[in-house]
């Protein structure tokens, strides 16, 4: 593969081109001049037109199928959707049937994986099932490849049990990846506990279950004396706890979603199950402490939440759909949508993800491994059925215009190229 990249500005905080206007040139799956450059024979040209250049990004938190519901999204799918949002790494959460919780099922994953343009790395779950009774088998799935370990949207409820989690991956120093939510407190709510909730009817989930489950982490975190990530925060305290946890020395890190950055529980008002994800989407004050955690680097990275459901989960009464959208594809779109500039975008998508879960970062350097994607953020373009490419389609942003675009993806010595 010779291929030439034209009229790019490179955003790489790693690299010396960093906010350059360069050539990029490509020679057998690496980089191997970055410069003003002229074609060669027989090399691919691509004309940026003066997009961004950046390392591939890196998806902290999706879901696929595979094994046991490939008919919402298998390996396949998913990655072809990650590449086409400009991700060339995946952390694969373990809630399929069977749970990814054994060697072998990490080994499934990993070689299921192999070939690809998009590296898969499998997380593993922390209990048995995701029941928070046993523990899996943590230190034999990172032998074989788990890069951590998730018991996905269950949170962990008994104290105990995750304070007995936290000391055993300590051991091989193992990073648990822990979902927020006290479910004594958040019941079986759905939706965000406000005005607006009692305006639609519906039993209210309070920012307090998530941050009472945040708060209790950062205790245990501190009494053991190990590290722990919270995933997929939502509130504007969580970011206050975080914020002062990190301040006080706590090994804590967090993430947040695209969609949460944007959406608003007032989107609710028409029932549309599209929207309904968890955590529920929350107010505007909350994304505006979000939005300040990411930039005072409270947040450390920024996920898709990639959770594709067949139609009849989806098209049903809002009390009984099942949670989440597929993400993979429009993450660019509702960051740039935030108000987030390309240099935060980079930082929190591409490179933090993988320095979380101790992976070699891409950079953008001659001699390089060309791990990158290339994206314009003015470019619009239409989200629909022809444009999709994952299994499932329930995104409440299908069918409509957005601005941003991922317009070609390199990894692994392949290149996708995405026209408009």
């Amino acid at each position: 593969m010779n291929l030439l990249v034209k009229n790019v500005t490179i955003i790489d905080p790693q690299s010396k081109f960093n906010t350059q206007q360069c050539d990029v040139r490509v020679v057998d799956g690496n980089i191997a001049t970055i410069g003003k450059l002229q074609a060669e024979k027989d090399e691919t040209i691509f004309n940026g037109d003066g997009a961004f250049l950046s390392p591939g990004f890196f998806d902290l938190n999706c879901v696929a199928g595979d094994p046991g519901f490939e008919t919402k999204e298998d390996i396949e799918t998913l990655t072809a959707t990650a590449a086409a949002g400009g991700f060339t790494g995946l952390a694969l959460f373990p809630q399929t049937n069977p749970v990814v919780q054994s060697k072998s099922q990490v080994e499934y994953i990993v070689n299921k994986s192999k070939g690809n343009l998009v590296d898969v790395f499998p997380v593993g779950a922390i209990s048995q099932n995701r029941e928070a009774k046993e523990l899996a088998e943590l230190f034999d799935m990172k032998n074989a490849g788990a890069v951590a370990f998730s018991d996905g949207d269950k949170a962990l409820q008994d104290d105990g049990f995750m304070s007995r989690a936290l000391q055993y991956a300590k051991g091989f120093d193992a990073l648990l990846m822990v979902y927020p939510e006290n479910k004594s407190i958040a019941g079986k709510a759905q939706i965000n506990e406000s005005k607006n909730s009692v305006l639609l009817g519906m039993k209210g989930l309070p920012s307090l279950a998530e941050e009472m489950h945040i708060a209790r982490d950062i205790f245990l975190a501190t009494y053991n004396e190990t590290k722990i990530h919270i995933s997929n925060i939502s509130t504007a305290g969580s970011v206050a706890l975080i914020r002062k946890a990190k301040k006080d020395g706590v090994q804590i890190s967090c993430d947040v979603t695209a969609h949460h950055l944007v959406f608003t529980e007032d989107l609710l008002n028409d029932f549309d199950s599209n929207y309904k994800v968890k955590p529920p989407l929350r107010t505007k004050n909350d994304i505006k402490a979000l939005i300040a955690g990411l930039k005072d680097g409270t947040i450390d990275a920024i996920t898709s939440q990639h959770r594709p459901e067949e139609i009849e989960f989806k098209n049903v009464e809002f009390e009984i759909a099942h949670y989440g959208i597929i993400a993979l594809q429009t993450v660019l779109p509702l960051l740039l949508k935030a108000g987030l500039d390309v240099n935060l975008i980079v930082e929190k998508l591409a490179v933090n993800p993988r320095k979380l879960l101790n992976l070699n970062v891409p950079v953008i350097e001659e001699s390089a491994k060309a791990n990158f994607c290339v994206f314009n953020t003015n470019q619009k373009w239409d989200y629909n059925t022809t444009t999709n490419f994952s299994r499932s389609a329930n995104s409440p942003l299908m069918g409509t215009a957005l601005t941003g675009k991922v317009i070609l993806t390199c990894n692994n010595k392949k290149v996708s190229r995405y026209e408009v």
